[in-house]
Formats: C-alpha cells, structure tokens, sequence
C-alpha cells in the first residue's frame, strides 16, 4: 500500500515539474512578443510612421535622435529575406527530399548507421564556419565563374542557406517518410508496381503533410540566420534587381545597427520593429507547421489505400 502511494507521488511530482517547465516556456514566449510589442510599436506611436510605409516602402532612412523625422521603409530588408531564402529553399528542397528516400527507401541500412550520422554533423557547424567558407571559397568562385567585378551576392548568401538549411529538411522529411506504414508498401509491391511508383503514388502522398512541415521549419531556419547570411549577401541598401546583386536582409541589418544606435532614438526603435517583424513570421510559420501537423496519418492513409484501390481496379478492368 505504501509502495503504490509512494509511485503516485513520484508521478504526481515529476508530471508537476513537467507542466511547470511548459508553462514556463510559455510565459517566457510571451513576454518576448510583449517586450517586442512594446519596444517595437514606438515606431507608429511615438515617431508616427504608417504600417504601409514600414512594409511597403524602399525609403530606409531613420534619424539616430529622438525627434525622428527619418523614414522607415524596410521593402529591401524584406525583399533581400525573401530573395535569399527562397532562394535557397529552391536549391535545398530537392537535394534534401532526395536524400531523406535514399536514406529511407533505397538504402535504409548505410542511411542509417552513417548517411543519418554525417547529416546530423553538418546540422552542427556553428553558423560562423558556413559564412566563413562562403566569404573564401564561395564568393571568390562566383566572382571568377560568372566573370563579376564582386562575388557577394544573393546568390551566394541562398547557396550558403541551402547548404544550412540541407540537414534539417533531409532529418524531418527521413521520419515523415519512415512512419508511413510498411503495409501501404507492400500493398503497392503486391500489385505489382516497381519501387519507384511505390514511393512517388504511395509513400510521398502519405508523408507529405510531414515533408511540407520540413520545408517551412528550413524556411524558417533560414529567415533566422544573420551571420552567415552578412558575410556574403554585401550589405548593400538597395532592392536586388538580379541573383548576383548585394543587399540586406532583416536579420543582417539588425545585426549590423542595432549595437551603434541611441536607445530610444527612431534607428533603434525601428530595429526593434524589425525585430518584431521577424517574431511574426516566426510565429505564422510555427502555425503553419501546427496547421499541417494537424493532418493525422488516418487521412494520408486513406490516400494511399485508395491509390491502391485504383490499381487494382484499373488491373482488374485489364484482365
């Protein structure tokens, strides 16, 4: 009897601890997005700046004072973001979601016990080391590949993206991939389809709202990075017209301002909008993600039996 009371406190214990570490996190997310509101919205109430012309306008000129009287259009950083991360999702995507079936499908055995082990070691690499390889190896080749008077790039800043943003599509979409029942696979084998119209009609469909959450969490990570991104994209004030041009990004422009502006003054205020904007986007695509998660493997699974089901039938019309 007492053994039995002593087990329900440990469990009542340890589930406390663990919906207080839960709550905590979610406090701590809360009061971010505050102290941002709060910090960010100086820029439309204290300085009187309109939503419009902090999104929508090229004009990015603040005053380092605290009368404002600058101008606030972050359609660069904004496009500079988009640019190169979209740039570098095109590149990444196919390489990752090859990868993740060669790992799951073609060679599950190698992917594995090392193919798994070297894509988790490029997860690793401190930021730092990708922007520094970029700016001495990346940068120079583009300059001399595509006969340029300067490498930084969009280009260059969406290849090093890519190469980032690689093992963490590839590691989501090899477990969105593996939980697909192996029935489903076998059904398709015993009507007699070949591998590879067993994982394009069967085995993408059923783990596509997990691969799609793959791709916006890459997405995500890549609107996250400074670094890397600043030591190649040229950190120039203009909207990009071309791959090869320089601009910035959101992040690179944060980094770069927010530690030589006055605190309180317009610069700083509208590097916290900024900031603030990036905590949004955060935001929309964890929903996103939340939104595709919420799929359950039952509606994929009816996907895939009814692709089999059309098999069968379109076989048995033959016959």
């Amino acid at each position: 009897m007492n053994s039995k009371k002593g087990m329900f406190a440990k469990e009542y214990l340890w589930r406390t601890i663990v919906t207080i570490c839960g709550l905590f996190v979610i406090v701590i997310t809360l009061v971010i997005g505050a102290f941002l509101v709060y910090k960010g919205s100086g820029t439309f109430l204290k300085f009187n700046h309109t939503i419009g012309e902090f999104l929508f306008s090229a004009d990015w000129a603040p005053v380092d004072n605290m009368e404002g009287g600058g101008s606030v259009g972050t359609l660069i950083f904004i496009v500079g973001s988009l640019s190169t991360c979209g740039l570098g999702l095109l590149i990444a995507t196919p390489f990752a979601l090859g990868s993740a079936i060669f790992m799951t499908e073609i060679s599950p055995k190698f992917g594995e016990k090392f193919y798994r082990p070297v894509i988790q070691i490029f997860a690793g690499i401190p930021s730092v080391v990708y922007g520094w390889v970029g700016l001495t190896v990346l940068v120079p080749a583009i300059r001399n590949i595509f006969d340029r008077q300067v490498g930084h790039s969009i280009l260059a800043a969406g290849l090093v993206l890519a190469i980032m943003i690689f093992p963490t599509i590839t590691s989501v979409s090899a477990d969105a991939i593996r939980s697909v029942p192996r029935e489903y696979r076998m059904g398709a084998y015993g009507m007699g389809s070949t591998r590879w119209q067993t994982i394009y009609k069967i085995v993408l469909p059923a783990s596509a709202s997990g691969i799609f959450s793959a791709i916006i969490l890459g997405l995500a990570r890549a609107f996250g990075e400074a670094l890397a991104v600043a030591m190649v994209i040229g950190q120039t004030t203009a909207l990009p017209t071309s791959i090869f041009s320089t601009t910035k990004s959101l992040t690179t422009e944060i980094t770069a301002q927010m530690g030589n502006a006055m605190e309180g003054g317009e610069t700083k205020t509208a590097l916290w909008t900024l900031a603030l904007l990036l905590f949004l986007i955060s935001l929309l695509f964890i929903f996103l993600i939340h939104f595709l998660s919420r799929k359950k493997p039952e509606t994929s699974g009816r996907a895939a039996k009814k692709s089999i089901r059309a098999k069968m039938e379109a076989a048995n019309e033959q016959n």
